[in-house]
């Protein structure tokens, strides 16, 4: 039986991340885990039950108050995110969540949260996933790392189209400046900021398709999967 590895991908917003994640992971039949999904459903939380995220002393007891779980869709094939045993799957990818998410995923009490979490998930390897910070400080030592990148313009294109399927009335304006400013807070917090790997391998996406980019990745994979043999 092949040896299993601890694939990550990071990057910045809108590059694909979750996309060749789920292709990776479902070619490999590996577990796919959407650590952006964790962070998005504890904001979820915060903004339900009004927690004061700026006090350290409502962030603690709130995290006390909250399960995550990873569910399969057995339709889709997909893993899904489940708050409290609510599945948040698409409550989560709403732009009200969108505005929020990197201010709560930079505060320290979060990210060692989610962090162990996790690190919990990948004791047996056989996992993609997907974030800011998972081959600098969840999985420093994952076989394989990708950091994934994307032309401004054409990120802020993708993730419109995204979001307009859900929200007709948001426009590209809106999009471009929440892209910035998720940019931002992500490379510039305190805590576990968004940088490339030193080991990690970079994909520039802008201009190749699903299909070659899988099909990169998984060259890489076997390039691994052959070294550790």
């Amino acid at each position: 039986m092949q040896q299993k590895i601890i694939i990550t991908i990071d990057g910045w917003s809108s590059c694909g991340k979750s996309t060749l994640a789920k292709q990776l992971a479902r070619e490999l039949g590996y577990l796919y885990i959407d650590s952006g999904a964790m962070y998005r459903a504890i904001t979820l939380y915060f903004l339900r039950n009004h927690v004061d995220w700026t006090h350290l002393d409502a962030v603690h007891e709130a995290l006390q108050h909250i399960k995550l779980t990873f569910m399969s869709n057995h339709k889709t094939g997909q893993s899904e995110m489940y708050l409290n045993g609510e599945n948040v799957e698409y409550v989560i990818r709403d732009l009200v969540v969108a505005e929020k998410v990197s201010e709560v995923a930079a505060i320290r009490e979060v990210r060692e949260f989610a962090v162990k979490q996790q690190q919990d998930m990948g004791k047996n390897k056989g996992i993609v996933m997907d974030g800011r910070d998972i081959g600098t400080v969840v999985f420093p030592h994952a076989e394989l790392k990708i950091f994934m990148t994307a032309d401004n313009d054409i990120r802020v294109k993708r993730r419109f189209q995204e979001l307009y399927e859900k929200n007709p009335n948001v426009t590209m304006e809106e999009v471009r400046a929440n892209l910035e400013m998720r940019d931002y807070i992500d490379s510039h917090r305190e805590v576990s900021p968004l940088r490339k790997a030193d080991d990690a391998l970079e994909l520039d996406n802008s201009h190749v398709t699903m299909k070659e980019q899988l099909d990169i990745a998984k060259k890489w994979v076997q390039e691994r999967l052959t070294q550790n043999a």
